[in-house]
């Protein structure tokens, strides 16, 4: 299994098995509901996981340990610990919650309006190019215009770039790869975008992570998915705008002293 069981215990929620009603197992006279079984195993088959005796044999080799432990803890007392009490409750209410939300997401209708709005709405974001631009960003405006300098006076932008404070192109000529402008921060993007093949900017350009000098070096264009291949996504993507509004809507409304 690639995570473990104790950690998926309360990511199950949303299975919608049938769960069974005998105990898998008794630990020191305890029985295991099978129902936990049940809710673990569903969820590695979301995740791609086989259903096999080998599964279910790990299941509840995993239910015997966790009962064992927890049956430990709670002979020392450590269950009546506070602390303990808060990290218990804090759990539940996170299942609770990941239920009712997702009891609600099972409601929402999304047209096939809705759906084109958004497609176009992301397409529109993205812009019909995609750039392959470099840049060297410093912390100082003056700093950018010495560099600048340097540009015009003949000095490469390879050379210059290793005194970028960006740690993940320096080493790289400044290079950033191919990318759409929405990849970029919009002051970034707009400079960008204004740009020919070759030129650099001849003003520095400020972004919230400091002063750049952008160049250009090539525009392709950019072939958008069709809807049908995207529509997945934009419906889960939808679903997912409408249940934090729904968040910010009940916490609006909540009364809270």
């Amino acid at each position: 299994m690639k995570r473990t069981l104790l950690s998926l215990a309360l990511l199950a929620f949303a299975s919608s098995t049938t769960l069974a009603a005998d105990p898998i197992a008794k630990v020191n006279g305890k029985p295991i509901p099978a129902s936990r079984a049940e809710v673990l195993i569903a969820h590695q088959l979301a995740q791609g996981q086989a259903k096999t005796p080998e599964l279910e044999k790990a299941v509840k080799e995993e239910l015997v340990r966790r009962e064992v432990l927890a049956q430990a803890a709670t002979a020392k007392g450590l269950d009546k610990k506070p602390d303990v009490q808060a990290q218990i409750d804090l759990a539940r209410q996170g299942v609770l919650i990941g239920a009712y939300l997702n009891e609600y997401a099972k409601t929402l209708k999304i047209s096939d309006d809705e759906i084109k709005k958004e497609y176009d709405a992301i397409k529109n974001a993205l812009g019909d190019k995609e750039y392959k631009a470099r840049h060297i960003l410093v912390d100082k405006e003056e700093e950018a215009k010495d560099i600048i300098a340097k540009l015009k006076a003949g000095q490469k932008f390879e050379e210059l770039a290793k005194v970028s404070k960006d740690p993940g192109s320096k080493d790289k000529g400044g290079e950033l790869g191919w990318a759409n402008k929405a990849s970029y921060v919009p002051a970034f993007a707009d400079a960008m975008v204004k740009l020919a093949k070759g030129k650099f900017t001849e003003t520095p350009v400020q972004s919230n992570f400091g002063w750049h000098v952008i160049q250009l070096d090539d525009v392709r264009e950019l072939k958008a998915p069709a809807l049908d291949e995207v529509k997945p996504q934009i419906v889960q993507r939808l679903r997912q705008q409408a249940v934090e509004k729904h968040i910010l809507d009940l916490r609006a409304k909540a009364k809270v002293e």
